[in-house]
């Protein structure tokens, strides 16, 4: 503990009054700076420097300015001499040139206009055959590249060379980029697969077929594969499903399914819970199923566009606990800022209330869900800016709030029940064609006031059934 502190902090005995006085002039004196490691520097100028080295770093230089400055022409025609770098073999510098020339070429290609497919196949052979490190990363990128451009035959080449590259300790050191090389190249058969299947136009049916199964049957080898391995694999699992079901394999595509979405080694991933729940309500799962796998779903992402469905869901069980979840999930979902101002949401809601109220434990079911609530969530959608926002912009929208009110919370109502009274007071002022007589708005404020007195006392002091008689 001493050699700790002599070693970070200065003795006492050294530090004068003044100095303590002063906490940030201590800190300072008090810490001794970390040595921290950075990054080489490229542009200095080291000792023993040859002219090679000088001309390189000095075009490193050039075609850095060149690229801030969005001159493209100028950065080429600088990188063109740059690549010059890859054939030194005395310096320590080139597996660090082969990624500089690699990233700042390719985005050199991607911002230059007259840059040909051509021009990117060029640049990744050269990149990937001056070193060995980054091998399979650029044959990955490349295959990408390809893929983007509709290239698959020539992508699946690229995923099948480095497929069968190895190269000692430099293969065995990156299982994670063979497991994307993997996953990919299953992808990119069944594209192909795609291909062939809508390049069939009853001709040959018997071949196209056999080539439609022989691609299946690759990319179904790599997406076992890859299936073995933790991790968030979304669209590799979609196109295998995908051929499975043109297959007519639904047991196999429900299995698989089955274990992405509940094996305990991945990730929680709510889209597994997602691709299960519709591929089991296409092929009309019992409802039991769905209503479990929504759930799950509920808990991951409760503002997901599918609780709407889990609510139906719910009230199809006409049972009290289905009335109380659907109540709570819809709640919830309130919560949220997208889903404040959605009809179907209110309307659902309004269609619970009611068969909640017809029970005998209704209206003590919705005082426990909003007992967390009340202080703040009527706040948050039932405020006078809230109803006046509601009757300029969704008139409908007003009009279910102000029937979901009462049996939240009777005190708001006298807010909500006063714009809507506006609405209808519009809606016949149309109908009938006739101007309202000008009043002095001293006398409506006179008028106003006692009335939004009277009818919040009014409101307080109902009893339970005065609610029940209200909620309509």
């Amino acid at each position: 503990m001493d050699d700790l502190e002599s070693e970070f902090r200065l003795p006492e005995e050294q530090l004068s009054e003044k100095e303590s006085s002063d906490d940030d002039s201590v800190n300072r004196k008090r810490i001794k700076k970390v040595n921290l490691p950075i990054a080489p520097t490229l542009f200095k100028e080291v000792p023993n420097e040859t002219g090679f080295h000088q001309t390189t770093r000095i075009c490193l230089q050039k075609i850095r300015e060149a690229m801030l400055n969005h001159r493209w022409q100028e950065a080429a025609e600088f990188m063109i001499s740059y690549s010059q770098s890859l054939e030194d073999t005395t310096a320590k510098m080139p597996p660090l040139s082969t990624e500089i020339i690699w990233r700042l070429g390719i985005e050199l290609l991607h911002n230059h206009p007259d840059t040909k497919l051509e021009d990117y196949n060029s640049l990744y052979e050269r990149v990937k055959y001056s070193g060995v490190k980054n091998y399979l990363k650029v044959c990955l990128e490349h295959s990408s590249h390809l893929l983007v451009n509709g290239k698959f035959d020539d992508a699946k080449r690229q995923l099948s060379n480095a497929i069968s590259w190895r190269y000692g300790k430099q293969s065995a050191a990156q299982p994670q980029t063979i497991n994307l090389i993997q996953a990919y190249s299953g992808f990119l058969d069944y594209f192909i697969w795609c291909d062939k299947k809508n390049s069939n136009t009853g001709e040959n049916d018997e071949v196209v077929n056999q080539e439609m199964h022989s691609y299946f049957r690759q990319s179904s080898v790599n997406m076992k594969e890859i299936m073995k391995v933790p991790g968030v694999w979304d669209p590799f699992i979609l196109s295998y499903i995908d051929m499975l079901e043109f297959y007519s394999d639904h047991q196999g595509a429900l299995k698989v399914l089955t274990d992405y979405a509940y094996e305990n080694n991945f990730p929680p991933n709510p889209n597994a819970h997602i691709y299960l729940y519709r591929f089991m309500k296409k092929h009309n799962h019992p409802t039991k199923n769905l209503l479990k796998l929504l759930k799950i779903l509920h808990t991951l992402v409760p503002s997901h566009e599918l609780m709407l469905e889990y609510c139906t869901l719910l009230l199809e069980t006409d049972n009290e606990e289905g009335l109380q979840q659907a109540l709570r999930v819809l709640l919830e979902l309130l919560d949220y800022a997208c889903w404040r101002s959605n009809l179907d949401v209110w309307t659902q809601l309004r269609t619970i209330l009611k068969r909640l109220i017809k029970l005998k434990q209704g209206l003590k079911i919705i005082a426990e869900e909003m007992a967390n609530r009340k202080d703040w969530w009527l706040a948050m959608h039932f405020t006078a800016f809230h109803a006046r926002r509601d009757r300029l912009e969704d008139k409908a929208l007003l009009q279910v709030k102000s029937r979901v009110l009462p049996a939240l919370c009777p005190q708001y109502v006298s807010i909500y029940r006063s714009s809507a009274s506006k609405i209808k007071a519009d809606n016949v002022q149309k109908d009938t064609d006739s101007r309202p007589a000008k009043k002095d708005p001293t006398t409506l404020k006179r008028k106003r006031k006692p009335k939004c007195r009277q009818s919040s006392r009014k409101h307080l002091k109902r009893s339970i059934s005065c609610r029940k008689d209200e909620f309509v």
